[in-house]
C-alpha cells in the first residue's frame, strides 16, 4: 500500500451508484475540483451542487472511457464485476467501497488547514476508526497551519527564484519562525473577522 496525494482537479471521475453512499462520494470529488459523471438505476437523494452529469440508467461495458478514477457504489456484486474487469482492462483506478478486495483505492480520513492534509487510512477495514484517528490528530495540532504552510511556500518560491537550491536545506529555524509568525496572521485574521461580526 502506498499512500499518495492525488491531484483530480479538472479531472474525469465516474461514480456508479446514486445512494446515499455514492452521492457522499460524489460531494467530496467534486470538493476537490474533479468533473463527476454519476451512472445510477436510481438517484435516492439530492445530487451534490456540482456534479457534472448524471445518467440514469444501468452500468455498461465502455462507460470508463476517458475517466482516470471510477467509485463502484452499487452494493451489486454482479455490476461491481463488470466495472472492476473494466478498469483492470483499462487500467483505470478503483474504490469498490463495499468490498475491500476489489478495489486499488480506499477514501482517508481528511483534516485540511490550507495547504496542509493529514490523511489517516486503515485500508478501508475500520473507517469509523480513521475518523477517530483523524479528530485526535487535529485536536492536537495547531490551528495556523495553513498560515505556517503559506509562507514557507513563499520563502521556498523566493530562493527558488534567486537561483538557490532547497534540496539540502535544514528548515527547522524556517519552520519555528513561520510557525510564530503564522500564529500571529491567524490571531490578526481572527480578531478582523470578530470585529466585523460584531458590527
Amino acid at each position: 500500500m502506498l499512500p499518495l496525494i492525488v491531484e483530480v482537479t479538472g479531472r474525469r471521475v465516474l461514480v456508479v451508484g446514486g445512494g446515499m453512499v455514492g452521492l457522499r462520494k460524489a460531494a467530496q470529488l467534486v470538493d476537490e475540483g474533479a468533473v463527476v459523471t454519476i451512472i445510477a438505476t436510481e438517484v435516492l437523494g439530492p445530487v451534490p451542487d456540482g456534479v457534472a452529469e448524471v445518467l440514469v440508467r444501468p452500468f455498461s461495458p465502455g462507460d470508463l472511457e476517458g475517466f482516470v478514477f471510477v467509485v463502484a457504489a452499487t452494493a451489486n456484486g454482479e455490476v461491481n464485476d463488470l466495472i472492476e474487469a473494466e478498469a483492470r482492462e483499462r487500467s483505470t483506478l478503483i474504490n469498490v467501497v463495499d468490498d475491500l478486495t476489489r478495489g486499488d483505492t480506499y477514501f482517508a480520513a481528511l483534516h485540511r488547514q490550507g495547504d496542509v492534509i493529514v490523511a489517516v487510512s486503515t485500508s478501508g477495514s475500520a473507517p469509523a476508526l480513521a475518523q477517530y484517528v483523524r479528530d485526535q490528530i487535529a485536536a492536537a495540532l495547531p490551528e495556523h497551519l495553513g498560515e505556517t504552510a503559506a509562507l514557507l511556500r513563499a520563502e521556498r518560491e523566493a530562493l527558488h527564484q534567486a537561483g538557490v537550491s532547497t534540496e539540502h536545506r535544514s528548515w527547522a529555524d524556517s519552520i519555528t519562525a513561520a510557525l510564530r509568525a503564522g500564529a500571529q496572521l491567524h490571531s490578526e485574521r481572527n480578531s478582523d473577522n470578530s470585529d466585523g461580526d460584531s458590527l
